[in-house]
């Protein structure tokens, strides 16, 4: 059998405790066994990054995103060195390595970090001497040598971008799941495992709250074609493979539904309906880093119109703020802000030569009485914002609607 480079990568769930750390350490070397180079991404073990998150909150209220990323890439540090000593103890040769030793050079942009070369020169020294390397994810340093990272879910970017950089022959990803399901086992427990899912049908998933895979992971390995197998580290079975192109039948109209309940709406009432409002409001909000999602704009009838927006939960407190002084200042009414929203959508490639699925969408949730607040489609998506208190029943009744427990 030829010799395989393969790009591992381990969840923080994988590797959460001493037991699961050497389930990896025992998966990663029968793998060198066999007689392959391995290149290991490590996330944080279990919640860390959460816990240093909540550590820094009870320092600050607002905690400045340079030592935000010195704080958080401490997690993947851990990591890797205790993998690295867990294979050690089953006499395979590992070293580990952070984000910056192994030439992961990025942007400055704080907490949200682009990557923008790789130097695999150390790797591929340390593969010639036949150790095992593992490198931690979700960091990066600039050319200034400030430490970076990529985002949450950015160990997904690392494995992908080192799969890309290294040719390697194979990309895992471990989870805890078995793969890409149609929708979250843990809401719906009907949803199946997909074999295989496209690029573009996965990153529409992940953008939209899948939390399977990083949504930039996924653009990467799209822009590169590198194929993606998403596994399970607890079990031997086959996964998810993210590729090009999938071989089904064309008349799969949805493939998944996700659910995102980590948005917030905010709404500025009363803003004066004349050209260059709605620039200049969007244009600082960006200014300050608060990414927008969906945007609605109701229909003007007296000179003046409200604009409902999304954004992600963390950037709440930063938009509200923007917004009402905003608000002051082009001579608008109050900013309303709303925690207790979900965004449920569907998606699959189908779409694209089906009528009539915004219509299936719209009336299933109908028949459960739920209220659509807000409405975003794509090619191969459509979703809804309603109240959270709705989420589960919505997936649940459009995993039924659309045939996907079958």
């Amino acid at each position: 059998m030829a010799k395989k480079l393969i790009v591992q990568k381990f969840g923080g769930s994988s590797v959460a405790n001493v037991e699961r750390i050497q389930n990896v350490a025992k998966r990663v070397a029968d793998y060198k066994k066999k007689g392959n180079d391995v290149v290991v991404v490590v996330s944080a073990l279990g919640d860390t990054t959460d816990e240093l998150i909540t550590l820094a909150g009870q320092v600050t209220n607002e905690p400045s995103e340079r030592e935000m990323d010195m704080l958080l890439s401490t997690g993947e540090q851990i990591s890797v060195a205790l993998l690295a000593m867990a294979l050690h103890k089953l006499k395979c040769q590992a070293i580990s390595f952070t984000g910056a030793q192994v030439g992961i050079i990025t942007d400055k942009s704080h907490t949200r970090a682009r990557i923008v070369k790789i130097n695999c020169d150390k790797i591929k020294e340390e593969l010639k001497k036949g150790r095992v390397v593992i490198v931690a994810g979700f960091q990066g340093v600039t050319p200034e040598q400030d430490i970076t990272t990529l985002g949450r879910g950015g160990s997904d970017l690392t494995a992908v971008a080192l799969a890309k950089e290294l040719s390697a022959d194979e990309c895992e990803i471990y989870t805890d799941v078995e793969g890409i399901y149609t929708t979250d086992p843990r809401i719906e427990p009907k949803a199946k495992k997909l074999a295989e899912i496209t690029y573009d049908e996965m990153l529409e998933m992940a953008s939209l709250g899948a939390q399977v895979m990083q949504a930039r992971s996924i653009e990467v390995a799209k822009k590169f074609d590198v194929p993606i197998h998403v596994r399970s580290s607890f079990s031997a079975n086959s996964g998810t493979m993210i590729i090009k192109e999938a071989k089904r039948m064309e008349d799969v109209l949805v493939n998944g539904i996700t659910l995102n309940k980590g948005e917030a709406k905010i709404t500025i009432c009363d803003v004066p309906d004349k050209p260059g409002i709605a620039a200049k409001i969007f244009k600082e909000l960006a200014l300050v880093g608060v990414s927008v999602d969906m945007i609605v704009q109701n229909v003007s009838h007296l000179r003046s119109t409200d604009i409902s927006f999304t954004v992600n939960k963390p950037g709440l407190a930063k938009g509200i703020k923007i917004t009402k002084s905003l608000a002051k200042e082009i001579g608008a009414g109050e900013v309303l802000q709303d925690e207790d929203i979900a965004r449920v959508s569907i998606v699959g490639v189908g779409m694209k030569s089906h009528p009539g699925v915004a219509a299936n969408m719209f009336g299933t949730l109908a028949k459960e009485k739920i209220n659509i607040e807000m409405i975003s489609t794509s090619d191969i998506s459509i979703s809804c914002i309603i109240q959270k208190k709705f989420a589960e029943i919505a997936v649940k009744a459009l995993h039924e609607e659309f045939g996907l427990s079958k």
